[in-house]
């Protein structure tokens, strides 16, 4: 009978690990973030690791007295082999010097363990032969996700971790990795000084009611990001085709009628600005998804799968009420509540900004002003409280009649505002709000910066 394979694991590395935490109390300060107790193959190492984890959470000293004490506390110190088996430990290793190395070993054994278990799991998933062949496959990737992410469920800590770890992370030199950036930039001045750029993790949702720009502005976002900071951008678009999405980037990066762009008819001058403009655009890292009929899990695997692949920077989706929901038996506004929120866990997971594109409720017609409001968006489930940032495009030439304005207006000191968008920042949960002006240019279905002395107004 052939001898049963063990799971790969070093009792060599984890005595180590913990004789030095023994003998050395700083050491769990290298090794506390980033080493669980469930990474331990032998369950003794396994509940002595989490009693100095114990200690170290109620600021307590770590040695093999007070180890001692806190597995007998946990009536676990018998268990354990006792005192001698501590004192075994603290033997096994001369200096805490090589801690991490060490803990390195453990984490990756454990890691390997997950996927001897994630094996297990994705099998028994193949084994049920679901009716859905694509959830089926969006488990099985879930699965792997939190094996590659080393995390499931987060449990409570103390402020005292959650402030070692900000200091840890944000007091080391900002050295960026290739293709790492620290936020991705919308390329308008004003709205960059604004929001600081579109932050990681943060669902930004960008509103307005039909025919105001909403499309144009996430796709000229997606183009600045993708060009000038060469920014990886994954664009879902659910209600364009992706040769219109094309036409469109195109006649904005070249200047050419986006009408003559779609139907084919310039001149040769024009040809030659197309051509230069698809050299740059062909350069940008911009994938494009134009599936017609997705769910947020689809969204959420394809996302993920991306990110592994091309490590986004953004993820632009276009447009929210698009999306499908996943159960018959929800209202839409049901429906649409978890998508936001589905948006909100994807930006979390991968720490990178959603740019969610949302249609308003016909509210906004009925109001004297037309401006955009926070509670435009509540008809929509609860995009309003899952959203980190709302941002609202209002123009008032859609809304009023040149004749109308001078009607109201002192046209001298006002002129007619062709063309001019407002871009409202009517909820920053880490910022401040406000208005900026940017410029539209209907023949090539772009936004662009206006004068500076325009450019930032009062909210």
């Amino acid at each position: 009978m052939a001898q049963e394979k063990l799971p790969p694991h070093d009792i060599e590395a984890e005595e180590a690990v913990i004789g030095s935490l023994l003998i050395d109390p700083e050491a769990i300060l290298k090794v506390a973030t980033s080493l669980k107790s469930e990474d331990f193959f032998d369950e003794t190492n396994q509940a002595i690791y989490q009693a100095c984890l114990s200690l170290y959470q109620r600021n307590e000293v770590i040695n093999q007295i007070t180890v001692a004490h806190e597995l007998m506390r946990q009536n676990k110190l018998e268990q354990i082999g006792g005192a001698a088996y501590l004192s075994h430990l603290i033997s096994v290793v001369p200096t805490s010097l090589h801690v991490e190395h060490y803990a390195q070993i453990v984490s990756k054994t454990g890691v390997m363990r997950q996927m001897i278990v994630a094996a297990g799991q994705i099998a028994a998933i193949g084994y049920e032969a679901g009716p859905d062949i694509e959830a089926s496959l969006n488990k099985a990737e879930d699965i792997l996700f939190q094996v590659r992410r080393r995390q499931g469920t987060r449990d409570f800590i103390s402020i005292r971790e959650a402030l070692g770890q900000y200091f840890e992370e944000t007091g080391q030199p900002t050295v960026l990795r290739e293709r790492e950036l620290a936020h991705a930039l919308t390329g308008f001045a004003g709205l960059d000084d604004l929001l600081g750029g579109l932050q990681p993790s943060d669902l930004i949702v960008l509103a307005a009611r039909p025919s105001l720009g909403k499309t144009s502005l996430a796709l000229n976002i997606a183009r600045n990001a993708a060009i000038n900071q060469r920014a990886c951008v994954a664009l879902f678009s659910l209600e364009m085709a992706r040769e219109a999405v094309v036409q469109r980037l195109l006649a904005s990066e070249s200047g050419v009628n986006s009408r003559d762009v779609r139907l084919g008819r310039f001149s040769e001058n024009d040809e030659a600005r197309i051509m230069e403009a698809s050299g740059i655009l062909s350069e940008a890292a911009i994938y494009i998804d134009d599936s017609p009929q997705l769910r947020a899990v689809d969204i959420r695997s394809k996302a993920r799968r991306l990110y592994f692949e091309r490590d986004i920077d953004l993820i632009i989706v276009d447009y929210l009420q698009l999306i499908q929901g996943d159960s018959r038996n929800e209202t839409r506004v049901q429906e649409l509540s978890k998508i936001t929120r589905s948006l909100k866990i994807l930006a979390r997971e991968l720490d990178v900004p959603v740019l969610a594109v949302s249609q308003l409720s016909r509210a906004v017609e009925w109001r004297a002003s037309h401006i955009p409001q926070l509670a435009d968006l509540r008809e929509s489930g609860t995009i309003e409280q899952d959203a980190d940032v709302v941002v609202f495009i209002y123009r008032d030439d859609l809304y009023f009649t040149e004749e109308q304005w001078g009607g109201s207006h002192d046209i001298s000191k006002e002129p007619y505002p062709r063309g001019i968008a407002d871009i409202i920042v009517a909820k920053h949960r880490n910022g401040p709000l406000g208005r900026i002006k940017l410029r539209f240019l209907n023949r090539v279905v772009k936004f662009d910066n206006v004068e500076e002395a325009e450019s930032i107004s009062t909210p």
